[in-house]
């Protein structure tokens, strides 16, 4: 995989990738290392392995990550109704308690969850194991060892070699510090807010019926926004919003119509705090830096 022809794979699957970020993802392919990206939330972390998925006309296989999570929702489980409607049906007919241990311990009756799924795929899919920092420290030593080997054990079936390579992109948000252990394993890198020129490519790629001059006056406003003291930053999928939306409701200028200008601001500022603390002549010194 050649990084600057990934690079414009990307792009024509609307994902704006610097070269770094299309190197990294190479390397990620070429060693068959997981990717860790990091980065606040909002900057599109996810969004690359969506975007990857369909460069490559993958398949996405998504794992989300949260408190709790364990083997049984990541890698597999059985199906416990299904098993215990065969030993129903079998239990007149004369098998032995290994026969009916061998019959409804056997692949029929296996719940692939996403780890599982991604390393028997016939080609190699793109596996997106999202906010890992969600999940806690157990679950990662059982990632690690996936991401070691790329196979896992079943106690009933034995050990499930990979049929391919899984794509592996890991998202954090910095929530809590990752082991050690799992950083070494994964290629890393930091996704941050674009910068005013590729935020521009990317409202102009998203939403490519927004004029020009309208698209860089609602970039302007954003860069100059996320420079507040704001609880929560808006990312790029707020302004991917926030342009759709000022479309919708006809602004064809952010100086044109201020009271429908800060009223569509919901779409930027996600918390009370947020939308209380920017005061008008905050608001007012936004436009007029826009404009």
């Amino acid at each position: 995989m050649q990084w600057r022809d990934l690079q414009q794979r990307l792009a024509a699957a609307h994902y704006i990738a610097d070269g770094d970020l299309a190197m990294a993802i190479a390397m990620m392919d070429y060693l068959e290392r997981p990717l860790l990206l990091e980065g606040q939330a909002g900057v599109g972390k996810t969004a690359v392995a969506v975007a990857l998925a369909r460069a490559l006309d993958s398949e996405l296989i998504r794992l989300q990550c949260y408190e709790g999570l364990d083997a049984n929702h990541a890698i597999y489980e059985w199906n416990y109704q299904r098993q215990l409607l065969a030993i129903k049906v079998r239990e007149r007919e004369a098998y032995s308690a290994e026969d009916q241990e061998a019959h409804i311990f056997s692949e029929s009756f296996l719940l692939r969850r996403p780890l599982l799924q991604a390393i028997t795929r016939a080609q190699p899919a793109v596996l997106l194991i999202d906010e890992i920092d969600r999940a806690d420290e157990e679950f990662e030593a059982y990632l690690l060892e996936i991401l070691s080997d790329y196979q896992i054990t079943i106690p009933e079936l034995g050990t499930i070699d990979a049929t391919s390579i899984p794509l592996v992109i890991l998202t954090s948000n910095s929530t809590r510090e990752l082991s050690d252990a799992l950083r070494r394993r994964c290629l890393y890198y930091y996704l941050d807010y674009p910068d005013e020129d590729k935020e521009l490519r990317i409202v102009a790629t998203r939403v490519p019926e927004m004029e020009a001059a309208l698209a860089r006056q609602v970039v302007t406003f954003v860069q100059a926004l996320r420079r507040e003291d704001l609880e929560k930053v808006p990312g790029v999928a707020e302004t991917l919003d926030w342009a759709r939306a000022l479309l919708g409701i006809g602004i064809g200028s952010v100086d044109e119509d201020p009271q429908a200008l800060r009223q569509s601001l919901l779409c930027l500022l996600k918390s009370r705090q947020d939308q209380e603390a920017l005061a008008p002549q905050v608001f007012e010194r936004l436009v007029a830096r826009s404009v």
